[in-house]
């Protein structure tokens, strides 16, 4: 049993970085909302300069996972999450962590290309201002501009809007935002779900060549893209309790490969084959 993967080699198949020590670890992490789960006891750990799928269908909680690594559901009211989620060994969620150098640490590229109102320029440099850098601005968003693979096409254009962008080179303006402030991990919900097939092949590639300097966590509902550029699949299923109400769960975790072409649960077979899903 596999998955036909159309466009030329896979993130585990090209010359890339080894994976490194774990960076990111959940142990029976649950997050609430309310009173409700939306999902229950997750256990998996993240390994550095490696990029981590996580799939399943709509609502097995696998964007909330994602949002839980760097506390974005504290916008939430009413979330919560229990059990342990750690960053090299130190709770996320303990009382003395600021959820503001969190984020600073563990970036988050979204669904929907959000750049600001603001030159191309200024949305890279925001995040480095709101950190207090002054001085060497243009060397560091050349830099980050350079990282997203968006530097070629925008040099000559920096004071434009960045809302004058197209959808794909959008979405990488936001990934140089998020990496000029030289995150460790780069979040990404759906990145792709907007995105015409080349600009979402350019972010796929661009996610091979971050992947050497960053650990990267990507939901996406595309088997194929987590086929082609994903090192590690993680498959998320909803199941129904006896009151009727719906929960995420961690089916597997495993190499891609493996979840692709040998998994262990008939569940993530049946979806990775699209007998359900």
């Amino acid at each position: 049993m596999t998955i036909g993967v159309t466009r030329g080699t896979t993130a585990r198949e090209r010359p890339g970085p080894l994976a490194g020590p774990t960076v990111l670890e959940l142990s029976d992490v649950s997050v609430f909302y309310g009173d409700y789960a939306a999902v229950r006891n997750v256990s998996l750990e993240i390994a550095r300069n490696q990029i981590t799928a996580l799939i399943g269908p709509s609502g097995c909680g696998k964007s909330t996972i994602l949002r839980s690594l760097n506390r974005m559901n504290d916008h939430i009211p009413g979330a919560r999450v229990t059990g342990q989620l750690s960053f090299h060994g130190q709770d996320l969620y303990a009382p003395w962590v600021d959820p503001i150098q969190v984020r600073r640490r563990i970036g988050m590229v979204f669904q929907k290309p959000n750049p600001f109102p603001k030159s191309i320029y200024d949305n890279v440099a925001y995040g480095l201002r709101i950190n207090g850098t002054k001085s060497g601005l243009d060397d560091l968003v050349e830099r980050a501009l350079r990282g997203a693979a968006l530097w070629d096409e925008v040099k000559d254009k920096l004071r434009t809007s960045g809302l004058a962008l197209s959808g794909g080179q959008q979405q990488r303006l936001c990934i140089a935002r998020t990496i000029a402030v030289q995150p460790e991990i780069i979040l990404m919900d759906e990145p792709c779900s907007a995105l015409d097939p080349i600009a979402t092949a350019k972010i796929e590639d661009l996610m091979y060549e971050l992947s050497f300097d960053y650990t990267i966590v990507i939901v996406t509902h595309n088997m194929q893209q987590a086929a082609r550029a994903s090192h590690q699949t993680a498959f998320f299923t909803a199941e129904v309790d006896q009151r009727g109400s719906r929960h995420g769960r961690l089916v597997e975790f495993n190499d891609t490969s493996t979840i692709f072409t040998n998994p262990t649960e008939k569940r993530t077979e049946e979806y990775v084959t699209g007998r359900f899903g």
